[in-house]
């Protein structure tokens, strides 16, 4: 059995931050892909910005709703071993997962306030969280008891 706890404002970051290393990374190839297929000219440049930019949001709403749908996880909350569920505890389904991503802009659109509230809230939830009835928590392994010698003694565990 592990530990289940909310997971907290800097954790979440982390999370959030090798999420969008990530997407980061598929944006690049992305603009790599057109370059080298479509030979871009620097008149060209605006249009591969807005493409690339419009290929990477519908990558990004595809990489969020199914692995947060499919695992709880998402690569960032993999690292940090942390899971988006229902506040029931149950997993989140396609269409909560869907709405949780646009409710992502609703807390960008606060100026990251709606992010912040992670931090601010004692339930650890985002606004985010709060419109599509989601919380993130964070399951830890329990530690192993020490083992007890027959006489009832703990063995002190080896260095």
């Amino acid at each position: 059995m592990s530990e289940v706890r909310p997971a907290g404002f800097w954790i979440r970051a982390v999370a959030l931050v090798i999420d969008l290393l990530v997407l980061m990374l598929v944006e690049g190839s992305f603009r790599l892909a057109a370059r080298r297929l479509g030979g871009v000219t620097a008149d060209d440049s605006a249009l591969l910005h807005g493409m690339t930019s419009l290929f990477t949001l519908i990558f990004a709403a595809v990489y969020v709703t199914v692995l947060h749908a499919g695992t709880g996880q998402t690569i960032g909350k993999l690292a940090v071993r942390a899971h988006v569920v229902l506040l029931d505890g149950g997993p989140v389904p396609v269409g909560v997962s869907l709405l949780r991503f646009v409710a992502y802009f609703a807390s960008c659109l606060t100026f990251g306030l709606g992010y912040l509230m992670a931090g601010l809230r004692h339930d650890k939830r985002a606004l985010h969280d709060l419109i599509a009835g989601t919380r993130v928590e964070r399951r830890l392994p329990e530690r192993a008891a020490a083992p007890v010698e027959p006489s009832g003694a703990a063995i002190p565990p080896v260095a």
